[in-house]
């Protein structure tokens, strides 16, 4: 105890210390300066000075002087500061039940002006929150111009809005009913091998609040249905919560000021998986040596070879084979000619069970044949137009392979067909092609057919 009242008194003695030394003493050697020059002088004085509590009362007299000039500001020890506070929330006050308001921004700048003390206690008590306050405004079609207004926290510190008003639009709030659609969104996300087979959204419609303005830009309501989920991984049913709702115009813009209820909804979302088995067609560029003709395809060692297409069920309905091309040009010399290909997925598949094969070409020496043909179809005719061939339908078509492919071909394997694309009511001379799949054949055509054409 006797330890602790010691360190006590050790540290009054040091304040003491200090005390004197900065102001008793300072003050006293000044007044006894001013005695010294009184008493030089013969000013009766002395008297009043060479009391002990003079010296006392004068130092707090002007330490309180001192204190209160600076704490006014008459005196000024540290200069005045400004700070800018950023994206400052405004909090706009209105009946948001009645009305719709165009302008208002999300966020202004506060600068304070002050001493940086100051500055950093208002920073620390402030609550940083801009009001507008619409609470006596109506709706009309001009703009109003509304200042906005803060709280100080601090009286010492001067406020400053950037911007300091603002011109808002009043407009009466209206509700409409609208139908929902849905979007689906990151559909890449989900497993190759599965597709959405049906959707069902727990509402059908919604209400849509705004300003008539805006609800006239509607075009759409559409639900936005995530599927980069990892629980969508399997085939069946899965319910989907929280998908959010977004008005669209015309042009496919979010239109942003309108109030959609509810917000946000559920969709039982099925999963399951649609293949199909279709042989790959292999297609030809470029040209052979002169005298030559590809006599086989071998497609992984095998005439034929089929891959498995997943997808939409519409979508590979339509998909009738999987196309690979290799370039033959100047190829024929040698006896065959080996290619490693990449199966491509057609468009809408969404993933293919072999991605890359292995194509095999044999060639052989070109001969040809004369085939005549007697079956000669229409493409491309426009509607409420009937075409007739005028004449005879026989023409002679020259095909060209190996021997052993084009002992096969006879007029029923021949596609023969004019194109009649543009063609309106008349007699015309039309050009006959061969439609060809087959890359170990050439056909060669130099005929014409008179066709007339007719309205129905």
């Amino acid at each position: 105890m006797k330890g602790l009242f010691k360190a006590i008194k050790g540290i009054f003695m040091a304040i003491y210390r200090v005390i004197d030394k900065i102001i008793v003493t300072p003050i006293s050697r000044l007044i006894f300066n001013i005695g010294e020059y009184l008493r030089v002088h013969n000013l009766k004085i002395d008297y009043i000075i060479s009391r002990p509590n003079f010296i006392i009362y004068v130092s707090l007299i002007l330490a309180v002087i001192m204190f209160l000039l600076i704490d006014s500001r008459v005196i000024t020890l540290v200069e005045s500061e400004a700070e800018v506070i950023t994206n400052v929330p405004v909090k706009a006050n209105y009946n948001e039940e009645a009305y719709v308001v165009e302008g208002i921004p999300e966020t202004v700048d506060i600068v304070l002006i002050g001493r940086k003390g100051d500055i950093s206690l208002a920073k620390q008590l402030g609550t940083n929150t801009v009001i507008l306050d619409l609470s006596d405004y109506e709706a009309r079609d001009s703009a109003y111009k509304v200042y906005l207004t803060y709280t100080k926290s601090i009286d010492s510190i001067n406020y400053k809005l950037d911007p300091s008003y603002v011109s808002v639009t009043i407009k009466d709030k209206i509700s409409v009913t609208r139908t929902i659609d849905y979007d689906l969104v990151n559909v890449d996300s989900l497993n190759e091998r599965l597709s959405v087979e049906n959707v069902e959204l727990s509402k059908s419609e919604v209400v849509v609040k705004g300003s008539k303005d805006a609800i006239d830009k509607i075009a759409t309501v559409k639900a936005l249905i995530d599927l980069k989920d990892n629980s969508l991984n399997d085939a069946g049913t899965y319910d989907i919560d929280n998908i959010p709702l977004l008005a669209y115009d015309s042009k496919g813009k979010i239109i942003e000021d309108v109030e959609i209820v509810p917000v946000t909804l559920t969709a039982s979302v099925t999963l399951d998986t649609y293949s199909k088995n279709v042989p790959i067609e292999v297609l030809t560029t470029g040209k052979l040596v002169t005298g030559k003709a590809i006599a086989s395809i071998l497609i992984n060692n095998s005439n034929s070879h089929s891959v498995t297409v997943y997808g939409e069920q519409e979508t590979i309905s339509g998909i009738s084979s999987v196309p690979v091309t290799v370039n033959v040009d100047g190829q024929g010399a040698s006896g065959t000619k080996s290619y490693n290909v990449t199966i491509n997925r057609p468009t809408g598949v969404r993933s293919l069970s072999e991605t890359k094969a292995n194509i095999t070409v044999t060639f052989g020496d070109e001969k040809q044949k004369e085939v005549n043909v007697s079956t000669i179809a229409s493409k491309n005719l426009a509607s409420g137009l009937t075409a007739n061939i005028v004449g005879t339908n026989n023409i002679n078509v020259i095909v060209k392979g190996v021997q052993s492919v084009i002992d096969n071909v006879s007029d029923s394997n021949i596609n023969a067909y004019i194109d009649l694309e543009g063609y309106s009511a008349g007699e015309y001379d039309v050009d006959v092609k061969i439609d060809n799949n087959d890359p170990k054949l050439n056909y060669v055509v130099q005929s014409t057919v008179k066709v007339r054409i007719s309205n129905n």
